[in-house]
């Protein structure tokens, strides 16, 4: 992370003290994930990374905004990304722009049906969220790269969140793949063996699973409603 270089340190992302204090993260383990509180910087250096990796974000249609930031998305003009092994190729996941993404598959399908074979065989705009995103997934992952995953359990169920967990827990075995995810969710955190990165402090850190917000909250919820 090039602090020093950073355009201006009054606006988002460049203003976050997280940002600004952390010189290099490693992501060593096949599994991370991001976690902290909303507007903390996670998928901003989620797609920054990204970027810098050369993943590709479809981004489908450029909306006009009623207070644009000039310096939202140049985060990854300041990371420089360095491979292990050298570059692989890899995808970007976002819920928020799926949708979208779907309705493009289905017109590239009207000219060439073998796309939907990356995606099962089967159109993604017939299936629920939820079922249409594990159908992503189970396709998708099972190609080697590396693949980033912004809020993924936004439309899945609890049991389905089990299945995505239970489906990085495979990938990771295999280790063909290294998976990248911003994450609010309890459940994808406990993916055993992954690495979760804590944006909440003063620099990006290390954080053991039971010690996070997510895990405390959840307990504690539980813990009440049993009483």
């Amino acid at each position: 992370m090039r602090g020093e270089l950073f355009p201006t340190r009054e606006a988002y992302p460049f203003n976050l003290r997280v940002l600004q204090a952390t010189r290099s993260l490693h992501l060593r383990s096949k599994v991370t994930f991001f976690i902290g509180e909303n507007g903390s910087g996670k998928s901003t250096l989620l797609r920054a990374i990204a970027r810098s990796c050369g993943i590709h974000i479809w981004e489908g249609l450029e909306r006009a905004r009623f207070t644009p930031n000039p310096f939202e998305g140049e985060l990854h003009r300041y990371l420089e990304a360095e491979w292990a092994g050298g570059p692989v190729p890899g995808s970007f996941f976002s819920s928020d722009l799926f949708r979208g993404f779907s309705q493009s598959v289905d017109e590239w399908a009207i000219n060439d049906p073998e796309v939907l074979k990356v995606y099962g065989g089967k159109s993604l705009l017939v299936q629920s969220h939820g079922q249409s995103h594990m159908a992503f997934f189970t396709n998708r992952f099972r190609i080697p790269g590396l693949h980033f995953l912004d809020e993924p359990e936004n439309a899945l169920s609890p049991r389905t969140q089990l299945r995505l967990r239970d489906l990085l827990t495979e990938l990771a075995l295999i280790g063909q793949s290294q998976f990248i995810l911003a994450s609010h969710s309890p459940i994808l955190l406990s993916t055993p063996g992954a690495t979760i990165v804590d944006f909440d402090g003063e620099s990006l850190e290390p954080i053991e699973y039971r010690q996070t917000d997510h895990f405390r909250t959840y307990r504690d919820f539980f813990a009440q409603m049993g009483e």
